[in-house]
């Protein structure tokens, strides 16, 4: 897998800091993009602020006193690391929580739902499990076993919009509705329709976050930037508009955000 994208500071300044990743099995692959884990150890050290700008995608999290699932997260996610701790994550696949919801993702937009309300009492003693867990394998395969037990029945629109997004992740020159309209043959409101229902937010919110996305991982790259160039590239009328969203969700702009990133 590659590198993380939305990741806004890819290091700690101080501390230990791991980030693993791993695929599903192929039975679950249409569903589940792919399970995480993330640990810290700043015992002894200076709470460290860590910033995410979270993917379309419904997330169920495993940790001590903030286990959930959470629906798609519209703004900037920001957690303050100390101490020593750690996180397991299952992310479903743009799309690919619809089948054990079974209603309009878009209700959990900004908000979590109980583990309970989808995996009764088996999401209590998954939880503990996971937490007593001796390694990120082992809690990959709890939750393997967890999603095939309650494994729905396929749903043919979850591929159809899976595929939908990881195009417009993917391909940087998709960069509005109206292409997209074009591709699908759906109109307007319908393609707004089906990513409410299954994504949890619309097409365009998808766009603009994939290309500041695009915009983040050039920066850290470190690549020369010409700014009304870029703006133009990620589907941007000027650099004004572009330096407005940009600022509106990482917190600076980005000649503030391309320094940080370079200093020692």
């Amino acid at each position: 897998m590659g590198k993380p994208r939305g990741v806004l500071h890819q290091r700690l300044a101080q501390g230990e800091f791991e980030h693993a990743r791993r695929a599903p099995s192929p039975d679950l692959a249409t569903l589940v993009e792919h399970y995480w884990y993330v640990a810290w150890d700043l015992r002894g050290l200076p709470a460290q602020q860590q910033e995410t700008l979270p993917h379309p995608n419904v997330q169920f999290v495993v940790e001590p006193g903030c286990t959930a699932i959470y629906g798609v997260h519209t703004g900037r996610f920001t957690r303050q690391l100390e101490g020593q701790g750690q996180v397991f994550g299952i992310k479903f696949k743009a799309g690919g929580f619809y089948p054990f919801y079974q209603a309009a993702v878009s209700e959990l937009q900004d908000r979590s739902l109980d583990p309970m309300r989808i995996f009764g009492a088996d999401a209590a003693s998954f939880e503990s499990n996971i937490l007593a867990a001796a390694d990120f394998d082992a809690m990959a395969e709890m939750a393997e076993r967890l999603l095939l037990t309650y494994l729905p029945a396929m749903d043919p629109n979850v591929e159809r919009v899976s595929e939908l997004v990881a195009s417009i992740a993917n391909e940087r020159s998709l960069t509005s509705v109206e292409t997209l309209v074009q591709r699908t043959g759906l109109t307007k409101r319908a393609l707004q329709r089906l990513f409410n229902q299954y994504v949890g937010i619309g097409p365009k919110w998808v766009i603009n976050r994939y290309r500041l996305h695009e915009a983040i991982a050039q920066l850290q790259a470190g690549a020369p930037v010409v700014w009304t160039e870029l703006a133009l590239e990620l589907g941007y009328f000027d650099q004004a508009h572009f330096i407005r969203d940009f600022r509106k969700l990482v917190g600076r702009r980005p000649a503030e955000y391309l320094r940080a990133q370079t200093r020692p």
